[in-house]
C-alpha cells in the first residue's frame, strides 16, 4: 500500500504523459488479478476505508504527523540495507544517519529532525534491490489484502518482511506488535483518501499502469531508460509462457 501512496501522488503526471502499458505482455493473469483486485476493493469499502476515515477524522493533524514519522523513521532499517546492497553509499549514510537522529533527537522519530538537518529519505526495497541487479519484474501481480505487485516485487516483500525490526529490542508483546502494524495500515490508507479523486476510467486499469510505471521509475531513481517504458523491453521474466495459465479463465 506504501507503494500505491508514492503512485497517486508523484505520478500521476508521469502516467498521463506516456504510453499506456500493454495488458497482454504486462498483465497476462489479468483474470485472477481482477478477481483478487475486487476481492481487496469490497474489503477496503466496508472495513478499512471506514476505519481510515474516522482516525482521520478524530486524530488531530499533529499526532497524524507524528505517527507517519514514526514509520518513515522505521523504514530507514529496510532503506539502509537496501542501498547498502545497491552500492549507492551516499543514500546508505543518509538513510543511517537519519534513523539513529530521528531515534534519539526526533524521539523515536515523531519528529523529523533529520529531514530539517538536510539528510534526504531514499527509499528503497528489496523489489528495486533485484531490479537495480537486473531481475525482471515478471508479470502484474495483485495479492489478496497486499494489493498491485509483481512476481518479483512479491519475492522481494518476503525479504523486506524478515528484514531487521527495531520493535524486536523494545519489549513489545504478540498483541502490541499486532496493534501496531494495523495502526500503519490505517495511517497508509487514511493518507490515500486526498487522492481518490485522481483515478479516473477502469480503477483496476488505472492502479495497475500507475503501479508498473512507478516500479519502473521507483529502480531507475527517477530517471529509467527509454527501453524500460518499452512493453516488455529489458524483462528477462517477459515471455509469452507467462500467458499460457489457467488464471487468466473467464470464471474469474
Amino acid at each position: 500500500m506504501k507503494s500505491l501512496v508514492a503512485a497517486f501522488s508523484l505520478s500521476f503526471v508521469m502516467l498521463c504523459a506516456q504510453p499506456a502499458i500493454s495488458a497482454t505482455e504486462e498483465d497476462p493473469w489479468e483474470g485472477f488479478n481482477r478477481a483478487m483486485f475486487s476481492f481487496n476493493d469490497g474489503l477496503d469499502s466496508v472495513f478499512l476505508k471506514p476505519v481510515a476515515e474516522g482516525y482521520k477524522a478524530i486524530t488531530p493533524t499533529p499526532v497524524q504527523k507524528g505517527v507517519s514519522n514514526v514509520f518513515s523513521n522505521l523504514g530507514e532499517i529496510g532503506n539502509f540495507s537496501n542501498n547498502l546492497l545497491q552500492g549507492k553509499w551516499d543514500a546508505t549514510a543518509s538513510s543511517f544517519f537519519r534513523f539513529v537522529i530521528n531515534s534519539t533527537a526526533g524521539w523515536f522519530g515523531i519528529f523529523d529532525v533529520a529531514s530539517e538537518l538536510g539528510l534526504k529519505r531514499y527509499e528503497e526495497d528489496f523489489g528495486q534491490t533485484l531490479g537495480y541487479w537486473g531481475v525482471g519484474s515478471g508479470p502484474y501481480l495483485v495479492l489478496p489484502f497486499l494489493g498491485p505487485s509483481t512476481v518479483r516485487d512479491t519475492g522481494g516483500l518476503a525479504v523486506d518482511y524478515s528484514n531487521y525490526d527495531v520493535t524486536d529490542d523494545v519489549g513489545l508483546n504478540h498483541d502490541e506488535r499486532w496493534a501496531m502494524r494495523g495502526l500503519d495500515v490505517v495511517e497508509t490508507r487514511a493518507r490515500l483518501l486526498a487522492v481518490e479523486g485522481l483515478v479516473f476510467g477502469d480503477r483496476y486499469s488505472f492502479v495497475r499502469d500507475v503501479y508498473l510505471q512507478t516500479r519502473i521509475n521507483d529502480v531507475y531513481d527517477g530517471q529509467p531508460p527509454q527501453s524500460a517504458n518499452d512493453t516488455g523491453a529489458g524483462d528477462s521474466w517477459g515471455d509469452d509462457s507467462w500467458g499460457d495459465d489457467d488464471w487468466d479463465d473467464e470464471e474469474f
